[in-house]
């Protein structure tokens, strides 16, 4: 970054990262005083209020990613992102409908606790391997991100500064279990909200808006000048294949996040969990205001300017130094570490349960509380370091890579959680074979593997939209049509839905024992379900501009 755009007073970087650090150490050391049980280890005994729950999975949620990646996109490709975060948001009701309400009722640590009662044990080895991967992914694209930041403030070599960074963040995170990562990330989210929101709005002032005091009306008031400046900044860049390819690749893939769905078990009851999703909506939909304004506000910042911003991803750091005093730079670079933190928390957690739990409970089913805690500790641990050592020469495709993870994730574990809690029919084998053969093809047909063969090109394939519109619906036409077949066949009896399987479905419904066959039974709808996502694989598969 050009000296004009660095911190004037480095030390106030350090002292703010070394102030949160030590904040986090605290909740952590704390946290694990209360950990005496599995239950308080992966779901803070179920004992989380909504309030601090909807913080803690807006912070799980956003990530270094809402600080630096989304906003070089917009800064980059001049499109309003927006478009983004409505996609995402229409995975909200399914949030509620299946963690907030419907999965909490099991008091589960994780989304592969439900796969387990409702498929059974090969099964959830298949789901957990899936998720366990994409839960690295995510940890090594926030780990990269810590290190950069680390190696900007301190002045030392991006491998120094990754080991360090790291360390110091798998460090409280072990400490805590989800009692410590609960509340650190409820603290981290209000961090990262003030860096983002209330810097954006004196920006926007000096930028020329009335508006300022906060960042959304201070965008739309500027709207005249960027159009001045900037006449093609709102068109509408894509055809509308592109937009509606969010859907299948941003929008089901969220639906199966582990570290996500976990924040909700925690919750103290079911009302609390669907008030948590609405908090989480609302503490969500505040952060990314800032986000958006922010990239808004980079493309300003070089028309009005003439100055290039070199490093799009960069940006919201870059004007806050170019406008702002230089503690306030201090502090937003603090919040840009809370985002990165909050969500290294969630992806770790995952991955203790999805092993330590979930894994571990199919190997050992005997296991002690106690055991379980340890392993869980092990798992975690070991999680964050195997995230360091392959943060240190990562995949070319990182800057992608978390987007790109959410079509894997709606590829693989989505059509399992979705049809699993929906449709008794849903079949076990049908499961595994939908899940593992549309999973690999997820991944060749990616830019990342095999490039001659990939569907679609530039943006669109690599962030995995193009593939996620041909295998998201080919995964869920496949599971729903093979298990018809499969649940018909006298040879395969042992993989179609018992009794048992069955009245799992009406008891996270709130039917209790009041079981009836016909209840979220029949065929008719999953059969126009297929029918509607092979048309849609078949749009999917169509030349891409």
């Amino acid at each position: 970054m050009p000296a004009e755009y660095a911190l004037s007073n480095i030390w106030l970087g350090i002292g703010v990262v070394i102030a949160l650090f030590a904040i986090f150490y605290y909740v952590g050391w704390w946290a694990s005083r209360k950990t005496a049980s599995d239950a308080d280890f992966y779901a803070a005994g179920f004992s989380i209020g909504p309030v601090t729950n909807g913080l803690g999975m807006a912070a799980t949620w956003a990530s270094l990613a809402t600080f630096l990646g989304v906003i070089a996109l917009i800064q980059k490709l001049q499109v309003p992102f927006v478009y983004l975060w409505i996609q995402w948001a229409i995975s909200i009701p399914l949030l509620t409908l299946l963690y907030g309400t419907s999965l909490r009722r099991m008091k589960a640590f994780t989304p592969a606790t439900f796969i387990k009662a409702r498929y059974g044990k090969p099964s959830t080895v298949v789901i957990v391997c899936w998720m366990t991967l994409i839960m690295i992914m995510y940890a090594l694209g926030q780990m990269i991100g810590l290190g950069r930041a680390f190696e900007l403030l301190f002045g030392v070599p991006y491998n120094t500064a990754l080991i360090v960074a790291g360390l110091a963040t798998v460090g409280f995170i072990t400490m805590g279990g989800m009692y410590g990562a609960s509340y650190n990330a409820a603290f981290q989210m209000v961090v990262m909200t003030i860096a983002m929101v209330v810097p954006m709005g004196a920006i926007m002032k000096a930028m020329g808006s009335s508006g300022w005091w906060f960042p959304p009306l201070a965008y739309g008031d500027m709207v005249p000048s960027m159009l001045e400046k900037i006449p093609t900044f709102f068109d509408m860049k894509y055809d509308y294949r592109w937009y509606f390819a969010l859907i299948p690749a941003f929008t089901l893939g969220p639906v199966a996040l582990p570290h996500l769905a976990m924040r909700v078990f925690t919750s103290s009851s079911v009302k609390n969990a669907r008030w948590a999703v609405v908090w989480f909506v609302i503490f969500l939909g505040l952060l990314f205001a800032g986000t958006y304004t922010a990239g808004f506000a980079g493309n300003f910042f070089t028309a009005a300017t003439g100055r290039e911003i070199v490093k799009p991803d960069q940006t919201v750091l870059i004007l806050n130094v170019f406008y702002n005093p230089a503690l306030v730079a201090a502090f937003v670079m603090g919040g840009a570490l809370a985002a990165g933190l909050s969500t290294i928390g969630g992806n770790l957690m995952a991955i203790a349960g999805l092993i330590g739990n979930d894994l571990l409970g199919i190997i050992a089913p005997e296991m002690e509380s106690q055991k379980k805690i340890k392993w869980g500790y092990v798992a975690l641990a070991m999680g964050g370091v195997v995230a360091i050592l392959l943060a240190f020469k990562p995949p070319k495709f990182l800057v992608t890579s978390i987007l790109w993870a959410f079509g894997l994730l709606a590829t693989t574990a989505t059509p399992a959680i979705l049809l699993g809690v929906w449709w008794k029919e849903a079949n076990k084998l049908a499961l595994m074979v939908s899940s593992i053969v549309c999973g690999i093809l997820f991944i060749v047909i990616s830019p990342h593997v095999l490039p001659s063969i990939c569907v679609g090109k530039g943006l669109v394939a690599a962030l995995g939209m193009s593939g996620g519109m041909v295998t998201v619906p080919l995964s869920f036409a496949m599971f729903i049509l093979l298990s018809i077949v499969f649940n018909r066949i006298s040879a395969l009896a042992a993989f179609a839905p018992t009794l048992e399987d069955k009245k799992v479905i009406d008891r996270i419904h709130g039917w209790g024992e009041h079981y009836e066959e016909a209840r979220y039974n029949g065929i008719t709808w999953p059969l126009v379900t297929a029918a509607a996502c092979l048309a849609i694989m078949v749009w999917g598969m169509q030349p891409w501009a």
